[in-house]
């Protein structure tokens, strides 16, 4: 086990949160300032999403340029983590005709969708490794084993490293697979995402599962553990036990008790490094961040 663990903080997300949250970074200077703020208080990583100004999701390149600018010329060394997770949603048609898709059906291209990670060459983004129901209501995302194939050789010919977003078992076999059939940019990484409706719940038989099965197929893979909702300090806590690392961040979760929302990203932070005290496991900083990882 690696006695160091490091902080992954999503700070923004793409769902409907900004309804939800007063505070909910939205503008590029918002995200930017969120990220740093959250490095500053022990994050390692800032996982990026972006939005428009009334807090829709988007895919908009020069929103992305704004944030990472602003990061790297803040001095916060932080990683950053671009999301490749967006337009893949496939809202089907609930009418006589499933091909009569829905209005939250976002569908681009693949190298559209990694495109922000072509342009700004973040340390890591996020390749999420299949398909899944997301929600309880009639969207899935997609992500074909082809297009995974085009997105991961396009990231090992940049030098991007992909961060593997496991929602289903059957996503941490095919991210050793591609692992072992040498698919991907530097050592296998991979993130457990825990509590998606329809998707991999928050269970502990089923978190001990998938850290055995990891342990057991790929051994030196690092593993990150993300909890969403109220599932978010059970997987903190369930991840820095068993020897991995965590994410937090109003992306995943906006509250900070049943009845009261997180100040900020930061007091999330603030939370999940204070997990790190109890089991005696230093956070790491961002340097030794990019040492565990391969950076």
């Amino acid at each position: 086990m690696n006695n160091k663990v490091f902080v992954s903080c999503a700070v923004t997300g793409s769902g409907d949160t900004a309804s939800k949250h007063p505070d909910l970074p939205k503008t590029p200077e918002q995200i930017a300032t969120a990220s740093i703020e959250a490095a500053k208080a022990g994050a390692a990583i800032a996982h990026i999403h972006v939005r428009e100004e009334d807090g829709t999701p988007s895919r908009r390149l020069e929103l992305y340029k704004e944030v990472v600018d602003r990061v790297r010329s803040s001095g916060t060394d932080v990683i950053l983590n671009l999301t490749t997770g967006m337009g893949g949603d496939l809202d089907i048609g609930q009418g006589d005709n499933p091909l009569d898709f829905g209005p939250m059906t976002d569908m681009a291209n693949v190298m559209e969708r990694i495109a922000n990670a072509e342009q700004f060459l973040p340390e890591i983004c996020t390749l999420d490794a299949g398909t899944l129901n997301f929600g309880d209501g009639s969207t899935i995302t997609v992500n074909t084993p082809n297009d995974l194939r085009k997105a991961a050789k396009k990231l090992k010919e940049i030098g991007v490293k992909p961060e593997i977003e496991a929602f289903d078992l059957s996503h941490i076999h095919q991210a050793i697979k591609m692992s072992q059939n040498n698919m991907l940019y530097g050592k296998l990484y991979i993130q457990f995402v825990m509590g998606v409706k329809n998707a991999m719940p928050v269970d502990k038989h089923v978190f001990d599962y998938y850290i055995e099965t990891v342990k057991r197929l790929a051994p030196n893979t690092e593993w990150c553990g993300a909890g969403i909702g109220a599932g978010q300090i059970l997987v903190n806590e369930w991840s820095i036990a068993a020897g991995g690392h965590t994410r937090t961040g109003l992306e995943d979760n906006i509250r900070i008790s049943k009845d009261d929302l997180a100040k900020s990203n930061v007091q999330l932070v603030e939370l999940a490094t204070s997990l790190c005290d109890k089991y005696s496991r230093p956070v790491a900083t961002h340097i030794q961040a990019r040492e565990i990882l391969g950076l």
